[in-house]
């Protein structure tokens, strides 16, 4: 709804749709000078093909966070998909409400996104009033403090980055020493889950969003993806994200960390928290979140091992943060980043999930049905594949953006760049993610119920991750043989009899040519 055309506002403040964080400084007290605006536009909505949970998702807590506001005596100017005074892009709807108010300020949040920031940037630089922007007040540590910390360096490492964010903020020390004598537990963390071993059942949501779901296919918003949009299993206000967060801590962190790798069939969820959605709107803050896992262990240690503890807080303290600095250390010029030249298109399947490689169907399917993957599932089943396959980054980038609930820029692009596909030649990780079918054999049972055998290497149920992984390093070898990380690899490649490699080589072209088949 939009606020009363009489009233003349002064200040004008933009919220985005990932800025949901009602105790923001902004929200303090009330002032009737002040309008709040938010928007849903064509131009947030198509810049990818986004998964409809995630569309659906962004737009509930968007309406919901605009209520609460009202209902705390703000004014806040809503403009909804189809309204038609809606003019589809930001600058524009801001102009319109310029003209209709005698504005003296505009403010906004620093954006997460460097498109958005560009945008804004340009849309101050043609006002003719004053203009601000102001912290998000979210994050734990500043757009460029990674980028400062790392000076002079060529390899950014997470570890050290970590480190220091745990030292900066106090958090799991004692004194300038870390909790339990160590800063890192990553080696507890990579079980596969036992036989019979019973996982506990995700906490889902009811949400009604099927009005909205009518007003988007109204408005031609194309979307992927399926939902059940009477019952939407995603939070979409702080008092489900804190209800989610309740139960993550009581009921999955206590095996969190030891099953946070492993991948079951037909299990989605796992012990992940899920909260990535929750956090990346600022519904919840990651300190918060970070506080209440940390809580929960002091009252619990006997049930909460640190391993569990130390392995969630490093994904948020430590991972989520040296992504966003990565981001905005390295931008524009990251989203261009393609080390090896990678030109495949991406298998038309990942939009279908209809493959006979059950790890791909398992981990595609479940993608397009909850909008959701682990990182695991991401970086080893989906990345791995597209890696081995030789996929432009540009193409599997536009998918991991547009098909998970909590893929914005600032975070999927240096996952899926820089970790998963390698395309910025080793500035987040160092050395690439690529397995054979040994790897995801290990750590899921995906494999026992595949048309393809895992042990083959060659012929016509083989495996194609087996001969892909070698063809990968054949092609690339070039440009990782001085690797040290994978130096073991190339020995093994280079001892291998001719006839072995060479059927292995061809095994993986028969593959390439006919990968929308596999």
């Amino acid at each position: 709804m939009l606020a009363k055309a009489h009233h003349q506002y002064k200040t004008i403040k933009l919220i985005l749709g990932d800025q949901l964080n009602e105790y923001h400084s902004w929200f303090n007290e009330v002032n009737d000078s002040v309008l709040f605006v938010m928007m849903e536009v064509q131009s947030e909505s198509s810049y990818v093909t986004h998964h409809i949970q995630k569309v659906l998702g962004f737009f509930a807590a968007m309406r919901d966070f605009s209520n609460l506001l009202q209902e705390k005596g703000h004014h806040v100017a809503y403009i909804k998909i189809n309204a038609t005074n809606n003019l589809q892009t930001f600058p524009a709807n801001l102009n319109q409400l310029f003209a209709e108010n005698q504005v003296e300020l505009f403010e906004y949040q620093e954006p997460d996104e460097y498109r958005l920031d560009q945008l804004l940037k340009e849309f101050c630089a043609s006002l003719s009033i004053p203009f601000k922007m102001v912290s998000s007040e979210h994050f734990l540590s500043e757009r460029d403090f990674l980028a400062d910390f790392f000076k002079g360096k060529k390899t950014y490492l997470m570890e050290s980055f970590y480190r220091q964010m745990r030292k900066n903020h106090s958090i799991l020390m004692e004194g300038a020493n870390p909790v339990g004598g160590k800063w890192n537990f990553d080696a507890d963390n990579r079980k596969k889950i036992p036989v019979n071993h019973f996982v506990t059942s995700p906490l889902l949501f009811a949400n009604d969003t099927s009005e909205i779901e009518k007003e988007l296919q109204k408005a031609e918003v194309k979307t992927i993806g399926n939902v059940d949009s009477k019952n939407f299993l995603w939070p979409i206000n702080r008092l489900q994200s804190l209800e989610l967060l309740t139960f993550f801590v009581e009921h999955c962190l206590p095996l969190f960390g030891t099953f946070q790798d492993a991948m079951q069939q037909n299990q989605w969820s796992i012990y992940h928290s899920r909260l990535s959605f929750s956090i990346n709107t600022k519904m919840l803050s990651p300190r918060e979140v970070i506080d209440a896992a940390i809580q929960a262990w002091e009252k619990n240690p006997k049930e909460i091992s640190l391993n569990q503890l130390e392995g969630f807080v490093r994904q948020i303290l430590g991972w989520r943060e040296y992504m966003r600095g990565i981001y905005w250390a390295k931008m524009p010029e990251y989203a261009t980043l393609n080390f090896f030249e990678n030109s495949a298109p991406l298998p038309e399947w990942f939009w279908t999930g209809k493959t006979k490689m059950n790890c791909l169907s398992q981990a595609i399917n479940q993608s397009l049905d909850f909008a959701y993957a682990h990182h695991i599932q991401r970086l080893m089943i989906t990345g791995n594949f597209a890696l081995l396959a030789g996929v432009h980054p540009d193409e599997i980038d536009a998918w991991y953006l547009g098909i998970y609930i909590d893929a914005l820029d600032w975070v999927e692009i240096t996952n899926t760049r820089g970790m998963s596909q390698f395309a910025d030649g080793g500035i987040v990780g160092t050395k690439p993610y690529v397995s054979s079918a040994s790897y995801i054999d290990k750590m899921s049972n995906y494999c026992s119920n595949c048309y393809y055998k895992k042990e083959l290497k060659t012929g016509e149920k083989a495996c194609p991750f087996n001969s892909l992984y070698w063809n990968f390093y054949d092609r690339n070898e070039a440009k990782l043989a001085s690797n040290p990380r994978i130096g073991m690899m190339y020995n093994v490649w280079r001892k291998m009899e001719q006839s072995q490699k060479t059927a292995l080589l061809n095994q993986a072209e028969i593959y390439l040519n006919k990968i929308n088949e596999l």
